[in-house]
């Protein structure tokens, strides 16, 4: 609005002194500067046409938008392409890892209970579930499915347990004797051993391990595996290491030992190939190349379109303080920063960064599959959220884009209020229904679960998984969720929907009339012969349009 009201004392002041002769003025430099004035109006003109009116207006290609479009269909085909290949690496860790806890785990079930994958309840099942482990590794080469080995042939066991000093237990007493630091001790049981002394290794474990004093025993062991189904997808196969940990846990003393198990995997390179008829071909490396390229072109085009708006927002800046003295305010200076150049460019650098990882994991040099799919799909999600620019060239489209424009700001203020009573709920429940419902035993389950709520997804089982084992806990329970349901759902998702709402109604009708018209497009306006249609996000008032053409008429005569 201050662009408006500059623009506005700026034009009547002109009115008023068009009738008005100074004697001593410099017509040579007043002849220059207004020929100035028309070609930086015919600059500015130029600068927020679209496409479609530039190509009109003086036959400019529009290279920028082909380029975009070529550059959505290759960036998408590359993601697609990548996209499968990782879906190959992630089933491979996947299922070893399903594979394993089939293997080491004594009694697996299949499903993971909670959090832990098996539970123990009785010492001899505690005894027998590490030298299970134990004795599987050992018989690893006869009984696995899968291409997997020991990382090499001086490789073995390391377990390592921690435990309490000293103590004595007498609980039909109610007595406790027990000394609360602890001390550990790690074993290394090597694959040679394993083999010869066995059974003498079974007897030392039960002569070191004393349940009553027991905290944890943590069991960890490396192995080795290359994943042949690359081969058919016309990759090479990858070589995976993987450090495997499986953690008895006793610290509750509880009577039920957790059993967990972890396996962190690392892609390596493989050092010697001998693959016969493999039909590897190298055309995706060639489409990256031509990915890269398309890229780099649209890296340096925006650029160019930056550095040249950025040096035509300086004429306009320098024109108006030399000829009216008057500075442009920061809004009407932004309008010369396109946000979708920087967008696409940063789009670009990291498709072009994610393109290079591509190639390089392809060639298997690198094995960064997590990098390069996050740069990857992100920039693939900026190229599509690029499209938005175009369609806003089309009036019906552009009344959603004004509508996510002008309801952003409320919205985000709305949503830190409602962010407040969010995470008091939050806090609330955790420290409430935590000990009673799985579903609240930390912060991120209970902010999740709180999130569904909302959404109106799985509420009977969340009322109906709330232990009744505290009467005064199931009563607040039931108060808890029905106000948090009532608040959010039928308040504050109602008022937040209506701000989008009412952004949406207003910009529909009135977004050609009620947008203020900024400084720069005032001035192209004002004493232009040719007649000049706005875009669609910036509209003019009937009677300033008016007012324009009366302060030109004034003007000229």
């Amino acid at each position: 609005m201050s662009a408006l009201l500059c623009f506005f004392n700026w034009n009547f002041s002109s009115c008023g002194a068009a009738g008005s002769s100074k004697p001593n003025v410099n017509m040579m430099a007043q002849s220059d500067l207004d020929l100035k004035e028309m070609a930086l109006k015919e600059d500015l003109k130029f600068y927020f046409m679209n496409p479609c009116e530039k190509y009109r207006a003086r036959r400019q290609i529009p290279w920028k938008l082909a380029l975009q479009i070529l550059k959505i269909l290759m960036v998408t085909t590359q993601l697609v392409f990548f996209g499968l290949s990782n879906q190959l690496v992630v089933s491979f860790k996947e299922e070893n890892t399903v594979a394993f806890k089939h293997l080491f785990l004594k009694g697996y079930s299949g499903t993971d209970e909670d959090d832990y994958s098996c539970s123990i309840y009785t010492q001899q099942d505690a005894y027998d579930s590490i030298f299970y482990v134990i004795n599987q590794y050992r018989n690893l080469k006869n009984i696995s499915l899968g291409t997997l080995g020991y990382e090499h042939e001086e490789s073995g066991l390391k377990i390592c347990k921690q435990q309490y000093k000293r103590g004595t237990m007498l609980p039909s007493n109610d007595t406790l004797n027990i000394d609360v630091s602890t001390e550990t001790g790690t074993v290394l049981l090597y694959l040679k051993c394993l083999f010869v002394y066995i059974s003498v290794i079974f007897k030392y474990l039960c002569a070191l391990f004393q349940i009553s004093r027991l905290i944890q025993v943590e069991i960890s062991f490396k192995l080795k595996g290359i994943a042949l189904q690359t081969i058919h997808a016309r990759e090479l196969p990858d070589c995976y290491a993987f450090q495997n940990t499986i953690t008895f846990n006793n610290r509750a003393h509880s009577g039920k030992i957790k059993v967990y198990f972890d396996s962190d995997t690392d892609i390596q390179e493989c050092k010697d190939w001998h693959i016969f008829n493999s039909g590897e071909c190298g055309y995706i490396l060639v489409f990256d190349g031509f990915v890269i390229l398309s890229c780099l072109a649209s890296l340096i085009l925006c650029t160019r379109s930056i550095v040249l708006a950025w040096r035509l927002q300086k004429r306009f800046v320098n024109f108006f303080l030399e000829k009216h003295k008057r500075r442009v305010c920061y809004a009407d200076r932004l309008e010369f920063l396109n946000g979708w150049y920087v967008l696409v460019i940063i789009s670009d650098v990291m498709t072009i960064i994610g393109s290079i990882l591509k190639m390089e994991i392809k060639a298997k040099n690198l094995t960064s599959y997590d990098v390069c799919s996050i740069l990857l799909g992100t920039s693939t999600l900026f190229v599509w959220v690029g499209v938005i620019r175009y369609l806003g060239y089309f009036q019906t489209y552009n009344v959603l884009i004004l509508t996510m424009q002008a309801s952003l700001p409320k919205v985000l203020r709305f949503c830190c209020c409602a962010g407040m009573i969010y995470l008091g709920y939050t806090f609330c429940g955790w420290i409430v229904l935590g000990p009673y419902h799985e579903k609240f035993e930390d912060l991120n389950t209970v902010a999740e679960c709180l999130f569904s709520l909302v959404n109106g997804d799985d509420m009977f089982a969340t009322f109906a998984q709330i232990q009744e084992k505290s009467s005064l806990v199931w009563m607040f329970s039931r108060l808890y969720l029905y106000s948090f349901i009532s608040l959010f759902i039928y308040m504050i998702l109602s008022l937040f929907i209506a701000l989008i709402t009412d952004s949406y109604d207003t910009i529909k009708v009135k977004h050609l009339f009620s947008v203020t018209l900024l400084f720069s497009f005032a001035f192209i306006l004002v004493n232009h012969s040719t007649p000049y249609h706005l875009p669609f996000h910036l509209g003019v008032q009937a009677s300033l349009v008016c007012c324009l053409e009366m302060c030109t008429t004034s003007r000229s005569s």
